[in-house]
C-alpha cells in the first residue's frame, strides 16, 4: 500500500500513523512518499509540490511497482488523502484502463475533488480564521527557502502579503508548476472532471459535513465510471471518522478504505468496521 498526504502533510500526520497501524496489523508491505518539502528537507528544484501533480504520482507508482515485483510481490494499491487524493484520482483519470499496470485499485479520502469549490471553502470565515493561517504558517517559509535557492523565482512582498491560499497560489503554486493562475491552476488540477475516465478499481471517500469539501461539490453516480465507488457518510469531517468512546480513535478509517483496496486488488482481509452503511 501507498499512501499519499494531504497538504503540508507527512508521515508524523494522525491518519498516516494510523494507516501504518493497519498496514503493520494485515502483513501489508507501507510506504508514505512525501511530496517535495514536506520531508523535513526542501528540495533543489524550482517546484514545489501541488493538487494535480499527477506526473510525481506516476513517477512514484511505476516506481514501487517495479521494486514491489522485483521482490516479489504482486498486488499494489494506493490512497490518497486530501490533496494526495485529488491527484491520485487525476492520475487514474489520466490513465485511465493504462493504470492497471501500476496499481490494482485506488482510494480518495476526504479530497478535494472540486478544486474551486474547496478552495473558496477554505478562504472563508472560521475555516480562513483558522485553517488558512494554520496552513500558511509552515507554507510561506518553505516558499522564502524557494526564494533563496531561486533567487527573482517570484515576487517576495506578494508572497508575504497574502492572507489566503488563492493569495499564496497566485504568486507561488500556479506559475511555479505550469499554470496561469490560481483559477487556471484549481480547474485544470480538479480530479472531478477526469472520474468518467478512471479504468481501475477507486473509491471516494467523502463525508457530507467536511467543512473543506462542500456536500454540493462532490462526485455523484452520474459523474463517474463504473470502475470508482462513492462513499458519501454525513459525518466524519476532514478526515476524521472518529470512533469508539472519548478520546476516541482513529482507525475506522484504515481498516474500511484497506479492507475495500484489498478487497478490490483480490486480497482477502478479514471484515473490519465500515464507515458507509
Amino acid at each position: 500500500m501507498v499512501l499519499f498526504h494531504g497538504l503540508e502533510g507527512s508521515s508524523g500526520s494522525h491518519y498516516a500513523q494510523a494507516f501504518a497501524d493497519w498496514a503493520a496489523e494485515h502483513d501489508v508491505q507501507f510506504a508514505l512518499p512525501h511530496f517535495r518539502g514536506c520531508s523535513g528537507e526542501i528540495n533543489r528544484a524550482p517546484r514545489a509540490y501541488h493538487s494535480g501533480d499527477h506526473e510525481e504520482i506516476d513517477w512514484i507508482l511505476s516506481r514501487f511497482r517495479t521494486q514491489h515485483q522485483a521482490a516479489g510481490g504482486r498486488q499494489l494499491v494506493a490512497a490518497g488523502v486530501s490533496l494526495g487524493g485529488n491527484a491520485l484520482m487525476r492520475w487514474a483519470g489520466e490513465h485511465g484502463a493504462q493504470a492497471a499496470a501500476k496499481a490494482d485499485a485506488v482510494a480518495c479520502v476526504c479530497s478535494p475533488l472540486d478544486l474551486t469549490e474547496s478552495g473558496l471553502a477554505i478562504g472563508r470565515g472560521f475555516n480562513k480564521q483558522v485553517y488558512t493561517r494554520m496552513f500558511l504558517r509552515s507554507m510561506k517559509p518553505k516558499a522564502l527557502a524557494k526564494l533563496v535557492q531561486h533567487p527573482r523565482l517570484f515576487d517576495r512582498q506578494r508572497l508575504l502579503a497574502a492572507e489566503s491560499l488563492y493569495e499564496f497560489d497566485n504568486v507561488f503554486t500556479a506559475p511555479l508548476h505550469g499554470f496561469r493562475d490560481t483559477d487556471d491552476y484549481w480547474l485544470r488540477a480538479s480530479a472531478k472532471p477526469l472520474l468518467q475516465a478512471v479504468g481501475i478499481p477507486a473509491l471516494a471517500l467523502n463525508a457530507l459535513n467536511d467543512p473543506f469539501v462542500p456536500a454540493a461539490s462532490l462526485p455523484n453516480r452520474s459523474g463517474v465510471s463504473r470502475h470508482v465507488t462513492l462513499w458519501q457518510p454525513p459525518h466524519g469531517g476532514h478526515v476524521g471518522f472518529a470512533q469508539g468512546g472519548l478520546p476516541g480513535h482513529v482507525r475506522g478509517l484504515p481498516d474500511a478504505v484497506g479492507a475495500w483496496l484489498m478487497q478490490a486488488a483480490g486480497v482477502q482481509l478479514a471484515q473490519g468496521e465500515t464507515l458507509h452503511g
